[in-house]
């Protein structure tokens, strides 16, 4: 067959990129055709999106793609991270800043909700852990502080879809990202809206939820002018990041359950791809969330902080004079003498800490701890802390689900932290099979690609996956000694080892 380009505009919370996936029947390519910065922008004392800035960036990209591949191109799609999302009046026009879910507007504000609707009924209603990050935190303090915005609302779109309306006009939000709400049912399928409305939450600005996959329309006129490029489909991928990549996990075991897979990045998503959402007294108890994937499939998985800790201890080291690059980095880590101290990654000093060595400085002093004195005792105190939480997470995740894991999949950026990756073999004492490090933009063309009708099912995209891209191996090793400083790291978190 002719090749075939995909676009994919993949927003992520450090940079976006519209990358072309070229697809000749058989293999895919990813080529970069345009990169741009992303970040919180401090307005007063809050944190927002400039969603503005992002969509001028996009519309670069689609030049530029416009210029490369003209006719060849076939159908565009959006993916970001979950959980945020941008309300439209009746005519369109965009109801304020969109918040950062880092913005610090929502603490407290779950033990607020529960007093309206109990903590057990949320879950059975969404399935979803609880992070106050999530939309319907957000929109609770919305709601509360600034009614007449909210008054104001006619559609609330998440990230993607809001720039799937901008391509397209479509006023829908999609499954995937729909799932990290918070507000989405897992056996009806539909928004909780009985849920919402004892909340005191208005209801009528919730779209039509859709399936990845689906054709959108057309790229708008004017876009499609701006851009030089013609009328394209706009096709909904999987359009929350990590179902995008778990779409691209390239295992020749699709449906079999022992297999599972971490999204490494700034946040770690780990866990198992099932039928079906998980919502019993065990899951609400360990906090877990359920969200949507491709074919109906739910991801049964728990968020650990991720990346996050080293990202953060890397602008701190360059703050006071020691800039590394992330090699660099790893190396001084690797040098570091092992076990020296561990922390929760997902303690919420860990959040958004002024400084985030100081943060895990603290965090092992009031745990009686040795206090890490060096960059790379530090970075070797998040990624040995990293990979034994990822073996609490597994151990759960079995646990949940009755299956024994064999194999874990790690893909995305912190695929190229090899060190990381080898403690994650040696923590869990399973084989670790590494890349793609382009899982999420790989996934978003590639369920394009099936719906343009090129690829037709979820186990093709992964073996086209498999035949497209390098993959590492990584044994168990030292697993007595990551054993006994598993022993340590339950006790300092509390859990039953």
């Amino acid at each position: 067959m002719a090749e075939q380009v995909y676009l994919a505009i993949d927003l992520g919370a450090e940079s976006g990129r519209v990358m072309a996936g070229m697809f000749d029947g058989q293999k895919i390519r990813l080529e970069e055709l345009h990169r741009f910065s992303n970040g919180p922008v401090n307005v007063g004392d809050t944190m927002r999106w400039d969603v503005l800035r992002l969509w001028s960036q996009i519309q670069v990209g689609l030049q530029k793609a416009a210029a490369r591949f003209g006719q060849n191109i076939v159908s565009v799609g959006v993916d970001t991270w979950g959980v945020d999302f941008v309300l439209l009046s009746k005519t369109g026009e965009m109801l304020g800043q969109p918040y950062h879910y880092r913005d610090a507007r929502t603490r407290g504000v779950m033990d607020l909700a529960f007093q309206r609707v109990p903590r057990a009924e949320v879950f059975a209603n969404t399935g979803l852990q609880f992070m106050e990050i999530n939309s319907l935190y957000q929109l609770i303090v919305m709601n509360q502080t600034n009614p007449e915005l909210m008054g104001l609302a006619d559609k609330f779109l998440m990230m993607p879809d809001f720039f799937h309306w901008l391509l397209s006009g479509s006023r829908v939000v999609e499954f995937t990202n729909a799932t990290t709400s918070q507000m989405y049912h897992p056996t009806q399928r539909n928004w909780s809206v009985e849920m919402l409305r004892k909340l005191g939450l208005p209801t009528h600005m919730l779209p039509e939820v859709v399936g990845p996959g689906t054709r959108l329309g057309r790229l708008r006129e004017d876009v499609a002018r701006r851009a030089g490029l013609p009328r394209l489909d706009v096709v909904a991928p999987a359009t929350h990041d990590t179902g995008a990549a778990i779409a691209a996990v390239p295992t020749d075991r699709t449906g079999s359950g022992n297999w599972a897979y971490i999204s490494s990045g700034t946040w770690s998503l780990m866990g198992l791809e099932l039928p079906h959402a998980v919502l019993t007294p065990r899951a609400l108890e360990l906090n877990v969330t359920n969200e949507g994937g491709i074919d109906g499939t739910y991801r049964l998985l728990k968020n650990i902080m991720g990346l996050w800790l080293v990202q953060e201890c890397r602008k701190s080291f360059e703050r006071n004079g020691s800039p590394y690059d992330y090699g660099l980095l790893a190396q001084v880590a690797r040098d570091a003498r092992p076990f020296r101290a561990f922390v929760n990654p997902d303690a919420p000093e860990f959040l958004a800490p002024h400084d985030m060595p100081e943060a895990m400085r603290d965090w092992c002093r009031a745990t009686n701890q040795e206090i890490p004195d060096t960059d790379g005792g530090l970075v070797r105190c998040a990624l040995e802390s990293l990979a034994l939480k990822y073996r609490m997470v597994l151990g759960w995740l079995e646990e949940l689900s009755g299956h024994k894991v064999e194999v874990i999949h790690i893909v995305g950026g912190g695929t190229q932290n090899e060190l990381l990756n080898q403690f994650t073999a040696n923590a869990t004492g399973r084989p670790v099979i590494t890349g793609p490090v382009e899982a999420t933009a790989l996934g978003n063309v590639l369920v394009q690609a099936r719906t343009s009708g090129s690829v037709g099912s979820l186990s093709q995209i992964r073996e086209i996956v498999r035949a497209s891209c390098t993959m590492q191996r990584y044994e168990p090793q030292n697993t007595a000694q990551w054993n006994d400083a598993y022993v340590r790291f339950c006790e300092l978190l509390k859990q039953p080892r």
